[in-house]
């Protein structure tokens, strides 16, 4: 297969590269790697394809142009570094949308808004699919419609931001306009007749003073479930739900930025609502007296989500300063119903209140840069501080919910302690650039940060670029990272149903520090720690044509992972003596393993005019990254008991694709404009129900056409996933047959998804 697309990529890229000294300069909306870009340096004049390391820039009408419902899914079929799993049974996964970077974990990319850090889900993924074990920042929060560019920094950076930049670092920057605005109508409809889904989105500017804006969009969406649940051959029927979740999101953004004499006050923020209606596993007839056919539970969280920024930022004597105040909350209810406690018998309710969780963060930010101009070929310095403080907490459900055995599906949040906890973390870094001549960029950073809870960590990082002649350029970068145990892992419990071997058990996820988890092996977790580094050329920008090429490497020690569902007679004998009868299995975070990952990326770029009146843009990228294990420790309380088997291990080393190409084509002429993405996917491996399997690589296709009715309306039709690619069938095994009745078509980890073709129309006006 990768034979094949690298044809087609240099099929699509030639041709347009031999045109590329003959044609006119891309407009300004193809040229995003001339624009300024704000992440990975203090500089205030750096491009995308100047900068030390490897950074894309994605406009906003290249994300909405992808059609797709949230924001996750766009960025999946658009940079062959980033992979977004389409989980279809699991909660938590299916209801927070984190991204995976290099192959790596959601909360091993650091996500920042407008170049302030932003906060996670309060919601820990605790299920059997890509990200098991974190609690990533759910991209769905931000409205597409608010987003002006991203940029995206493919290179640990923990010394200039801190935590969790190990595989690298997102950046959401939002519109800011003084004037004028956008709406849009969007519907969809799968082939199989199912996930109809609507949006509505609305962006306006304003000015505000002399030189001042504020932006704000509004932006909701309905979508209706899907299903692919194969028929379960015990009954004859379709008796699972697996597919998109039931799901109703509104979203609102604001930008605004006012100046006062020298300096000039501004403020950002988001807030989401989210509703979802999942299907837990089937629960066959005999488990309660309520349901003598048998019953599927319903998972229903309700998600709040609000993230502010207020500060000041101004230049004095040269320097410029920025002083800012951020507040990020995320709060989750659950509730179960369509269910039944199996311990209270006929006089179960069939609806529970499961409980919530809630996550805080309030950080305060300090920057002041000075550019060296007069200092050999100019550079840049750059110092600051950061407070942050974190809060979580728990929320038990309703008794009834966790009573016995629990409310089948989600016998909801109990924790065995009261879960309400703050720590705090403060941190000071420096940060230079400097040319000795004009071809050579030298840059270095270095960071301390300092925990409540776990001490203080160091981190710095070198980089490099040379430009050996006019558009051509070496740049490189070494350095170390951490990321510090998230509060979620540390203290998150909760008691749910899971599948172990094919079958429904009942399993507790439990603090590391609960008596029952130390008994069966936990110990305090420490930070991750990384060393990192990558080394790339460049060629370009001239003539609209950009090519960069980067290896890379990350090792991280003590890497943070979600334990296997402990079990068995050692297990059994632990929970007696406590006195336990409500789960029967129980995991818990640890550091059990050391990895390594490396890979190389590839991107090109074209813009330009082919004929009078024509315009063609080409982007095309291959990633392709490798992680292996370096080490897994043995279990200090039970060593016959391995905290990660294989089903663990692969979620962390070969679950996501292994290389990933992607190619978009835009052509416009006139009023009309057509256009195909591409994406094709390697292999991956995974253990999804009982037996490893390596599931083939796929390719989708999807086609637009679009035509502008008046100057300001333009109406769009697509088909997505043309060919109707599917993943790879779970293969037949023969106890999965026994447990589920055949019912899965494939596993979570797909990043296709399993909904097939689908099609759209799409209504735009600009004002």
């Amino acid at each position: 297969m990768r034979s094949t697309i690298i044809l087609t990529l240099l099929g699509l890229g030639m041709p347009v590269l031999a045109q590329a000294q003959e044609r006119d300069a891309p407009a300004p909306q193809d040229r995003v790697d001339d624009e300024i870009v704000v992440t990975g340096t203090r500089s205030s004049d750096r491009t995308a394809l100047r900068s030390s390391a490897p950074l894309d820039v994605l406009s906003g009408e290249r994300i909405e142009a992808q059609a797709m419902p949230d924001l996750g899914r766009a960025l999946n079929f658009l940079q062959p570094s980033i992979n977004f799993a389409r989980a279809a049974t699991t909660a938590s996964a299916a209801n927070t949308r984190p991204i995976t970077l290099r192959g790596l974990s959601p909360d091993q990319t650091l996500v920042l808004v407008n170049g302030k850090r932003w906060h996670a889900n309060a919601i820990l993924n605790v299920n059997n699919s890509i990200g098991r074990g974190s609690a990533g920042v759910d991209l769905d929060t931000i409205p597409e419609a608010a987003i002006e560019r991203i940029e995206i920094l493919r290179d640990g950076a923990a010394a200039q931001y801190g935590s969790d930049a190990i595989a690298g670092v997102v950046n959401i920057i939002l519109k800011g306009d003084a004037s004028g605005g956008s709406a849009s109508l969007f519907g969809g409809i799968t082939e199989a007749g199912d996930g109809l889904s609507g949006a509505v989105a609305a962006t306006a500017g304003l000015p505000l003073g002399d030189g001042g804006h504020a932006t704000l969009t509004v932006a909701a969406r309905h979508a209706d479930a899907t299903n692919r649940a194969l028929i379960d051959q015990r009954f004859g029927r379709v008796t699972y739900r697996i597919g998109d979740p039931q799901a109703s999101v509104a979203n609102a953004a604001l930008d605004l930025a006012v100046p006062v004499g020298r300096a000039e006050l501004y403020g950002f923020g988001t807030y989401t609502r989210k509703r979802s209606n999942n299907a837990a596993g089937y629960r066959v007839p005999g488990f309660s007296p309520l349901y003598p056919n048998g019953f599927l539970p319903i998972i229903e969280p309700t998600i709040d989500d609000i993230g502010i920024t207020a500060g000041v930022r101004g230049t004095i004597s040269g320097a410029r300063w920025d002083l800012s105040q951020s507040y990020g909350y995320n709060h989750a209810d659950f509730a179960v119903s369509h269910t039944a406690n199996a311990s209270l018998g006929a006089a179960s309710p069939t609806r529970f209140d499961s409980g919530g969780v809630t996550y805080r963060q309030y950080v305060t930010d300090l920057t002041l840069s000075y550019p060296l101009d007069g200092m050999l070929a100019g550079g840049n310095l750059a110092a600051g501080g950061q407070y942050r403080r974190e809060g979580y907490a728990i929320r038990s459900g309703e008794p009834l919910a966790y009573a016995g055995l629990g409310a089948d599906g989600f016998a909801g949040f109990n924790p065995r302690n009261p879960t309400d906890t703050t720590r705090g973390a403060w941190a000071a870094f420096i940060d230079a650039e400097l040319r000795p001549v004009t071809p050579l960029l030298l840059g270095g950073a270095a960071r301390y940060d300092r925990y409540d809870d776990f001490g203080g960590r160091a981190t710095w990082r070198l980089t490099a670029r040379f430009e050996a002649a006019r558009g051509v350029a070496l740049r490189g970068t070494i350095g170390t990272g951490f990321r510090a145990p998230s509060l979620q892992q540390q203290y998150f419990s909760a008691v749910q149903g899971a599948t172990s071997a094919g079958r429904l058990v009942t399993v507790a996820t439990l603090p590391v520090a609960d008596p029952v988890a130390r008994a069966l092996g936990a110990v305090s977790l420490k930070p991750e720690d990384a060393r990192n580094a990558t080394a790339g050329i460049v060629f370009g920008p001239f003539a609209g044509f950009s090519f960069t090429a980067d290896w890379f490497r990350i090792r991280i020690r003590d890497r943070i992972a979600l334990s296997e569902q402990l079990g068995g007679a050692s297990v059994a004998g632990v929970l007696a003596a406590n006195g336990i009868t409500g789960f029967s299995q129980v995991r818990f975070f640890t550091n059990a393993v050391d990895t390594a990952t490396r890979g190389i990326e590839i991107t090109a770029r074209w813009a330009g005019m082919i004929a009078p009146d024509t315009r063609l843009s080409v982007n095309m990228g291959y990633g392709l990254s490798e992680t292996t294990l370096d080490r897994l420790r043995a279990n200090p309380a039970l060593p016959s008991l391995p905290l990660l088997a294989t089903k663990s291990v692969l979620f962390l080393t070969a679950a996501q694709p292994r290389n990933k190409a992607t190619a978009q084509v835009r052509l416009e002429h006139g009023r009309a404009d057509f256009s195909a993405n591409l994406a094709a996917f390697g292999t991956y491996t995974s253990a999804p129900l009982v037996a490893t399997q390596t599931f083939g690589g796929k390719e989708t296709l999807d086609l637009a056409a679009g035509y502008a009715v008046t100057r300001a309306i333009r109406i769009t039709a697509g088909v997505q996933n043309v060919f109707d690619a599917m993943p790879d069938a779970i293969a037949d095994q023969g106890s999965v047959i026994a447990a589920t009745g055949g019912s899965f078509p494939t596993g979570e980890e797909t990043p296709i998804g399993v909904n097939g073709r689908s099609f759209y129309l799409r209504l735009g006006a600009r004002f």
